[in-house]
């Protein structure tokens, strides 16, 4: 379980996330993190998020995001909202790092996600594009289904493939999270 200054990585990435307020913090309002991006980071796959927002401003170097498709770069001081439901990715492939601050509106279960993918990915339960094996991400992407979706495939086709493919993967014992990641 996340709580104040906790610290995760993703060597993917190359993104450390320190949480500053938690969901428990602030009675599931938001959560807030700071994120170091090293460089050069890896384009982690466009998601978007259904019914949440979120607040990012640079505080030190610069970032690239895309959003539905195209790409920009904030530098330090640069703020951004991302509306619910709207396509995106940020990562650094600038020299030195990046340091954002991040707010997600409202927190759901970002923090057990953001922890789960970063246990994963550090523990080398990735592919070469970011992502946890099909029966993993069946299980995770059903459970966290109103946090965090990838763009493609459509929201539909996920969720009749991740439907199909779930009861598989809790047989061959993956889970949405696992306990050694939240602690």
């Amino acid at each position: 379980m996340a709580y104040t200054n906790k610290i995760i990585y993703n060597p993917y990435n190359k993104q450390e996330i320190k949480f500053l307020q938690t969901g428990k913090n602030t009675g599931g309002k938001l959560l807030e993190m700071e994120a170091t991006y090293s460089a050069p980071g890896n384009e982690p796959a466009p998601h978007y998020h259904p019914i949440q927002e979120e607040f990012f401003k640079v505080i030190a170097g610069e970032v690239n995001v895309r959003i539905n498709g195209n790409v920009k770069v904030l530098q330090a001081g640069d703020e951004l909202h991302i509306p619910a439901n709207t396509v995106h990715c940020m990562w650094n492939t600038h020299t030195g790092k990046t340091v954002v601050n991040w707010i997600v509106k409202p927190a759901l279960q970002t923090e057990y996600f953001l922890e789960t993918a970063y246990g994963l990915a550090a523990d080398g339960q990735i592919n070469k594009k970011g992502m946890p094996s099909v029966l993993q991400s069946a299980v995770m992407m059903r459970t966290f289904s109103n946090t965090f979706r990838l763009a493609k495939p459509p929201y539909i086709v996920q969720k009749i493939l991740f439907g199909l493919l779930s009861p598989f993967a809790y047989l061959a014992g993956y889970q949405a999270t696992y306990r050694h990641y939240l602690n």
